[in-house]
C-alpha cells in the first residue's frame, strides 16, 4: 500500500507529507484547494509525463517521493528483483524534475528509467477518474477488461506470441517466394550463359598462348627468312661463321706453341664454337616449326574473337569468366535450396497457423464463458448501486469463422473477438452502447462496479478514485460509499469526494486546504481527528454555515 507521499515545490504545493492508512482514505476540500494536484503528483510516481510547468514558481526543481509497504510474496517484489533493485518489503520511489529538463528517478536508492517506473507503477496503483471513464466508452478497451475479469490476460499474451510467430513465418514465405521468383526469372539466362561458357571449352592461359601463336602466324614468312638466313650464315655457307671460328681456333692452337697466352683464347673460341653450333642446330629445328598457314591464322583469329567476346560479357580475364560461371551454377543450386527452404517454412507456417487458430478458438470460448459471468456480476453490483433492473451485456460482434482460411485472416494478436459493453439502465429499453446511453452518474457507478468485480482478481495494492461521486447524490451516494468501503477490504482506497455520504465511510480522512503564507498561496493537507471529521462532514452537507443539525447528522453518519 501507499504508506507515505511527500511532495515538494510542485504546482502550488511548497511541501506536503501525507501518511496514508490501509482501507478507505478520504480526501476532501473546497474546489481548487489542490486535490487534483495531489493526483497529478501520484501520476509522476506512476511514470506520467513530466513538465517544467509543474515546478512551483521560483523553484529550480520539483520532487515527489512515495513510500510503499508491500508483501514479500507480491508480484511487484518478483518484478523488482529482476531489475536488480534491492527490496525488503518497502519501496521508495523518488522522482525529480528540473527546469533544465532533467528527469531523475530513484527506486530504493538505485537509478531507474521512466520505462522501469511505468512498469512498476502499473502494478501498484490504479487511478480511476474522468479520464478512465472516457476509456470505458471506447470499445477497443472492452476486450481487455473482459480478459482481466476472466483471468485471461496470460492466455492472450501466449496467443500474441503464437500470432507473432505466425506473422513472421508468413513474411518469411513471402520473402522466399519473391527470391525464388526472381531466381527463376534469371535462371533461363543463367543456363544460357553457363552453356555458352562451357561450350567454349576454355583452357587456362589459352588466350595468351593464342596471342603468341597469332603473332607468329602473321609474320611467319619473315620469321622463316630470318631463321634460315641466320642458320646459313652460322653453318651452311662456305664462309660461314663456324668455318671462320674453326680457322681461328686452329690458328690459336699453332700460336700457343709460340705464346702460351693464346692458349686461353683458343679455349674461349672453342667454347664459342660449341655454343654457335648449338644455336645453329636450334635455328635448323626452328625452320621446321615455323608454319606458314593462312587457314591456321584464321582459326586462331576466330578463337581469340570468341574468347574476347566472352571477356566483354562475363569478365576481363578467362579466370573471371570461369568464376562467373561458378557463380551462376551456385545461383541455380541456391534456387534448389530456396525451394526446399520454402517447403520447410510452409510446413512450419501451417503448424503455427493451427496453433494460433487453436489458441484463438480456446480463448474465444473462455471469453464467452467469462462474459456470462461478468454480465451477472455487473448486474448484481449495479443493483447494489441503485441501478436495479439494469441489463448489462458483453456483446460479441465477429464475422463468419467457419473456414480456417477465413478464421486466420480475422485473427489479430489479441484474437478474433470483437466485444462491446452494452447497457440498458431502464426496464423495457433496448440494449445500447455505453457511449450512447450512459450518463455521467451512471458511468461513475459502472466504473465502480467494474472496479469492484475486478478487485477480487487484480493484484493492485492501491486504487485511487477521483470524482467517483460525479453525477450522483442522496441514497445513491450512500450506496457508493458502502461499496467503496467493501472494496477497501481488498485494496487500499484513496477517494477524492465532495459527498458526505461517501466521506463518512472512510477509515481515515484528510482535508486539503489552500492558504496564504509569506504572501504566497500554497496547498496544505491535514489528517482529521474525530471532531474535525464531524465538522468536515457537516461542511460537506451544509456549506460554509454549519448548523447544529448538520453537526448532529454528521455525528450520526460517523456513528459517533
Amino acid at each position: 500500500m501507499l504508506a507515505q507521499l511527500t511532495i515538494s515545490d510542485f504546482a502550488i504545493i511548497s511541501h506536503l507529507e501525507i501518511d496514508f492508512r490501509s482501507g478507505l482514505n478520504i480526501l476532501s476540500g473546497e474546489t481548487g484547494a489542490g486535490k487534483s494536484i495531489i493526483i497529478n503528483a501520484v501520476n509522476l510516481i506512476l511514470g506520467g509525463r513530466a513538465s517544467a510547468d509543474l515546478i512551483r514558481s521560483g523553484s529550480k526543481e520539483a520532487r515527489v517521493e512515495a513510500l510503499f509497504n508491500l508483501p514479500d510474496n507480491s508480484l511487484i517484489s518478483e518484478y523488482i528483483s529482476k531489475m536488480d533493485i534491492p527490496f525488503n518489503g518497502e519501496l521508495l520511489i523518488k522522482r525529480t524534475i528540473s527546469r533544465e529538463g532533467r528527469n531523475r528517478i530513484m527506486i530504493n536508492g538505485s537509478m531507474a528509467t521512466l520505462q522501469m517506473l511505468s512498469g512498476i507503477g502499473m502494478m501498484m496503483i490504479s487511478i480511476s477518474g474522468q479520464h478512465e471513464h472516457q476509456l470505458l466508452l471506447k470499445q477497443d478497451n472492452h476486450l481487455y477488461l473482459l480478459d482481466d475479469f476472466g483471468d485471461l490476460a496470460a492466455e492472450r499474451m501466449e496467443l500474441a506470441e503464437s500470432f507473432n510467430r505466425y506473422e513472421a513465418l508468413k513474411e518469411s514465405c513471402v520473402r522466399i517466394e519473391k527470391e525464388i521468383k526472381e531466381s527463376r526469372e534469371r535462371q533461363d539466362l543463367a543456363l544460357f550463359q553457363i552453356n555458352e561458357i562451357e561450350s567454349a571449352n576454355i583452357l587456362d592461359g589459352e588466350d595468351k598462348l593464342l596471342e603468341e601463336e597469332r603473332k607468329r602466324l602473321r609474320y611467319a614468312e619473315q620469321l622463316k627468312d630470318i631463321i634460315t638466313g641466320s642458320y646459313e650464315t652460322l653453318y651452311e655457307k662456305e664462309d660461314s661463321v663456324l668455318s671462320a671460328v674453326s680457322l681461328c681456333i686452329k690458328g690459336m692452337e699453332k700460336g700457343a706453341d709460340m705464346d702460351h697466352r693464346l692458349e686461353s683464347i683458343g679455349k674461349s673460341l672453342s667454347s664459342a664454337r660449341a655454343e654457335l653450333e648449338e644455336i645453329a642446330l636450334h635455328l635448323r629445328d626452328l625452320q621446321d616449326s615455323v608454319i606458314i598457314s593462312p587457314l591456321r591464322l584464321e582459326e586462331v583469329e576466330d578463337r581469340l574473337q570468341l574468347l574476347n567476346r566472352l571477356k566483354r560479357k562475363y569478365g576481363p580475364t578467362l579466370e573471371d569468366i570461369m568464376s562467373f560461371k561458378e557463380d551462376l551454377s551456385g545461383m541455380i543450386n541456391n534456387l534448389d535450396l530456396k525451394e526446399k527452404e520454402l517447403e520447410g517454412t510452409k510446413r512450419d507456417l501451417k503448424k503455427q497457423e493451427q496453433d494460433t487458430i487453436s489458441r484463438a478458438v480456446a480463448l474465444s470460448l473462455k471469453r464467452k464463458g467469462a462474459a456470462k459471468k461478468m454480465e451477472k456480476s455487473m448486474e448484481a453490483e449495479l443493483d447494489l448501486l441503485e441501478m436495479g433492473g439494469t441489463r448489462f451485456e458483453v456483446r460479441f460482434t465477429q464475422e463468419n469463422t467457419d473456414s480456417p482460411e477465413r478464421l486466420i485472416s480475422l485473427i489479430r494478436s489479441d484474437g478474433y473477438d470483437r466485444v462491446e459493453f452494452m447497457l440498458s439502465p431502464n426496464v423495457g429499453e433496448e440494449l445500447r452502447s455505453l457511449s450512447r446511453i450512459a450518463s455521467g452518474g451512471e458511468l461513475s457507478r459502472i466504473m465502480l462496479a467494474l472496479k469492484t468485480i475486478l478487485a477480487r482478481k487484480a493484484s493492485l495494492e492501491t486504487i485511487i478514485f477521483d470524482e467517483v461521486d460525479s453525477g450522483i447524490g442522496g441514497a445513491t451516494a450512500e450506496v457508493v460509499g458502502e461499496k467503496l468501503g467493501s472494496l477497501a477490504k481488498y485494496h487500499q482506497i484513496l477517494c477524492i469526494t465532495h459527498l458526505p455520504q461517501i466521506a463518512s465511510k472512510g477509515e481515515a480522512h484528510f482535508l486539503v486546504t489552500k492558504t496564504v503564507k509569506r504572501n504566497r498561496v500554497q496547498t496544505i493537507i491535514s489528517a482529521l481527528n474525530k471532531e474535525e471529521r464531524v465538522k468536515e462532514i457537516a461542511r460537506l452537507m451544509g456549506g460554509k454555515v454549519i448548523s447544529e443539525q448538520a453537526i448532529a447528522l454528521a455525528r450520526e453518519m460517523l456513528s459517533l
